[in-house]
């Protein structure tokens, strides 16, 4: 079944659908990890996005029950070189055609990739139109023109949970009573931890529960006021997709809550941090995403690989506080990658620790927040 990516600059890709007729309109963006399609497909961070996998042989381990990282799939189309039809793995339950199908999310093949990823390094990220229905060119270069930008536009209410959940056991699970009569559950971990919800991975709350914490996840606009009622031992802002700018009511929220209680910020919640600090934030030519990103801890001189996935950073040198410290770098373009508050009990990364996919050096900081938590 033939299909065509058209991006908004007038470029043509050709491939064929492997999972069925389907249109899709989104940011083109490209993803360099060999493994880990299953997390891709269903991590927040990609909401409003087509993703493309540079490396050219996907589907070949199927699809499970254990690796997702959210409750379906995020992405709005999925883009390879070569599917692998009959996968061989143990663990698969499906192949990735009928997941994809099932979550009513389109799969192409043939496209190439290298010329893709290449155009996109060179020119930068932006919005396309893919289809097997709209075959004419002119059509969907329209489509990918009219489509919604990615600045200025809040996807994080489109990921957000709607209500507050209570994570154990791997999951998240519905309170009984609202969270005016919340009481913590006196059997879990001993660290009590408000988790805000921008569109966070499972694997970082698995991480979390891994080192003791009883974890509370709550809807992103949660206003400060709720949070001290709850009075957690730490506050952890979670990941999240597109332009943290417009996400204006939770850099309120954590400019409020900054010495109340140790907060520990991941991707978009590293930059809804900088712009809690009175920092600004712009959008990357091509993004970060990915397992392979070399990242230098500046405070022992240690290199990282570590897994990314954003397409916004913190400029660092609107950061104008003193008491703010720029604490990682990346190493392939030199942008902020963490920050630390001298004073207060605050630190945040731009990478993903619980490298789900991707390697794990950067698990210790799950274990400084939690040292923070038992210091106060």
């Amino acid at each position: 079944m033939k299909a065509i990516l058209a991006l908004e600059d007038g470029t043509l890709f050709f491939g064929r659908s492997f999972t069925g007729h389907g249109e899709a309109v989104g940011e083109v963006v490209f993803n360099t990890s060999m493994s880990g399609y299953q997390e891709i497909l269903t991590d927040p961070s990609y909401c409003g996005q087509l993703v493309t996998m540079t490396y050219p042989l996907i589907g070949s381990y199927g699809v499970n029950h254990e690796d997702i990282e959210s409750d379906r799939i995020q992405v709005r189309a999925f883009l390879v070189k070569e599917y692998q039809a009959y996968p061989s793995n143990y663990r698969s339950v499906t192949s990735l055609a009928d997941y994809l199908r099932k979550g009513g999310v389109p799969g192409i093949q043939g496209i190439d990739t290298r010329a893709l990823t290449r155009h996109i390094r060179v020119k930068g990220a932006m919005k396309a139109a893919l289809s097997t229905r709209d075959l004419d060119p002119d059509s969907l270069v329209e489509k990918a023109r009219q489509s919604p930008d990615m600045i200025g536009r809040d996807l994080v209410r489109e990921v957000t949970c709607h209500e507050p959940m209570l994570w154990r056991n791997g999951r998240p699970h519905r309170i009984e009573t609202g969270l005016d009569r919340f009481q913590w559950p006196g059997n879990q971990g001993p660290y009590r931890i408000a988790a805000m919800d921008y569109g966070v991975k499972y694997n970082i709350l698995r991480s979390l529960e891994l080192r003791g914490c009883t974890i509370l996840i709550l809807p992103a606009d949660t206003d400060s006021e709720v949070i001290d009622r709850l009075h957690p031992d730490g506050l952890f802002l979670s990941n999240g997709p597109g332009d943290p700018a417009p996400v204006s009511y939770a850099v309120e929220m954590i400019r409020e809550q900054m010495g109340r209680r140790p907060i520990f910020g991941i991707c978009l919640g590293h930059q809804l941090i900088g712009l809690a600090l009175g920092g600004e934030t712009f959008k990357l030519k091509f993004g970060h995403r990915g397992g392979n990103q070399p990242v230098k801890d500046l405070t022992t001189g240690r290199v990282e690989i570590t897994s990314q996935n954003h397409g916004f950073c913190v400029d660092m040198d609107s950061l104008k506080d003193p008491e703010v410290e720029v604490s990682h770098i990346n190493l392939n373009d030199g942008t902020l990658e963490g920050l630390v508050h001298r004073r207060l009990p605050l630190f945040s990364v731009q990478y993903h620790p619980e490298a789900s996919p991707g390697p794990h050096d950067a698990g210790y900081l799950f274990d400084r927040f939690v040292e923070m938590m038992g210091r106060r």
